[in-house]
């Protein structure tokens, strides 16, 4: 594909970066856009282009003489306004769809989450046929369901669409997952919520980098346009036994003390009650959606993927694991 030119929302981030590198290396030219300047991007001869994901003009700008779109930028996290989610998430997805169509673009990969169909039930083993969630406990998740239903519905001849649910992605980079636990960990914040039997699944970067260009492959040969697929290592770990692994790799205090879920939701409940009223800064200690999540099953079949875009993990655990611990340690976390 000689002369393949890609835009990538979001290029400087955790997943951004490693799609980066794989496009790169398929030798197409690749232009970033952010909200800042990526001077590390442009040393390795990537495009920056600087716009806000709202700013329609700026968007449309990006997607000008492009072949293909990933849409992985987006607001993330747990806490915040409605509308602080619903801009870049909802708005901003809107205009890269619309940017998409009016600029020719032919292929669009878009990063959605599991949480879509989060319902604050057990999921053991769900697939594609899950209905999107409902009794949101979090923007984050409510926003994402409806961005990403409205970007599979440009799915048309000209424009293919296809969306990817990578869960709980971790790896070499991480910024957010395992650094936060970490600390709430060592500063004995974080407690084991529920029995701690609790099993989820996970992503390991590389893999969800390549899930990526499974799917903008699998688009060009007319497979996967119009859906979404859940994607992570296929092997749903016990969160607990997993995340206390790595504490002990790292040289700290396995976690040990107990909440039960209703009393977590009930404190999750009351801290986000204050936080609101007095509008304090960061996020609450612990949420409602958190203390669900951390308590309850929540894996998914990859089936579909593999069927439909030959996706496959190729990293096994204990590799991934190796290489995040290594990482972590190098950062001194």
């Amino acid at each position: 594909m000689d002369g393949m030119k890609v835009l990538v929302t979001g290029g400087g981030g955790f997943v951004g970066s490693y799609l980066i590198e794989r496009l790169l290396g398929r030798g197409y030219a690749v232009r970033s856009l952010g909200r800042s300047p990526q001077p590390q991007l442009a040393d390795m001869g990537v495009e920056v282009v600087c716009a806000d994901l709202c700013d329609a003009d700026g968007v449309l700008e990006a997607c000008a003489g492009v072949d293909a779109v990933f849409h992985v930028a987006a607001k993330a996290g747990v806490w915040g306004s409605w509308e602080s989610y619903y801009r870049p998430n909802v708005v901003g997805s809107r205009n890269i769809v619309e940017a998409c169509l009016r600029q020719g673009v032919s292929r669009l990969v878009y990063t959605s989450t599991p949480s879509v169909v989060f319902n604050g039930e057990p999921i053991r083993g769900g697939d594609e046929g899950l209905p999107y969630g409902r009794n949101w406990l979090c923007h984050y998740a409510h926003s994402k369901a409806i961005a990403e239903e409205a970007t599979l519905a440009a799915n048309c001849d000209a424009l293919k669409v296809c969306a990817l649910r990578p869960h709980l992605i971790f790896g070499p980079g991480d910024p957010h997952l395992l650094p936060r636990v970490i600390g709430s960990a060592v500063s004995g914040r974080l407690k084991i919520v529920g029995e701690g039997t609790s099993c989820v699944d996970v992503s390991y970067v590389e893999d969800v980098a390549d899930a990526h260009l499974a799917a903008f492959d699998a688009l060009a040969e007319g497979r996967g346009a119009g859906r979404a697929y859940f994607i992570s290592q296929g092997e749903p770990v016990e969160l607990w036994p997993w995340l206390n692994g790595i504490l002990e790799a790292m040289g700290h205090q396995p976690l040990t003390k107990k909440v039960s879920l209703p009393v977590a939701y009930a404190m999750a409940s009351v801290a986000e009650a204050i936080w609101a009223v007095f509008r304090l800064k960061g996020e609450p200690p612990l949420t409602r959606f958190v203390a669900v999540e951390l308590a309850k099953d929540h894996y998914f079949s990859i089936e579909g993927a593999r069927r439909d875009l030959g996706y496959e993990p190729k990293v096994t655990m204990k590799e991934a694991l190796e290489k995040t611990v290594k990482d972590l340690k190098e950062r001194n976390l």
